[in-house]
């Protein structure tokens, strides 16, 4: 008659400190490049960016008044 086999094994009877042959070493501990000093993010858009977008809108919207003007006076 055979004994069950141990599902958790001594890690001393073991090579490799433990480790099976084949068998999927632990996870790693959370050091990587993302972990640090929390940062909140920056309030908002700079002021370059948002000017730039907000005259292209500005543009546009008159580009298509100036149109529906010329359209209904023809």
């Amino acid at each position: 008659m055979t004994a069950p086999s141990n599902p958790d094994p001594d890690p001393r009877d073991l090579p490799d400190g433990g480790m099976r042959p084949g068998e999927t070493p632990p996870a790693e501990s959370g050091t990587g490049t993302g972990t640090g000093p929390h940062r909140p993010p920056r309030r908002g858009w700079t002021t370059g960016p948002l000017l730039l977008l907000w005259t292209l809108v500005v543009v546009c919207a008159l580009f298509f008044v100036v149109y529906a003007i010329i359209l209904a006076t023809d």
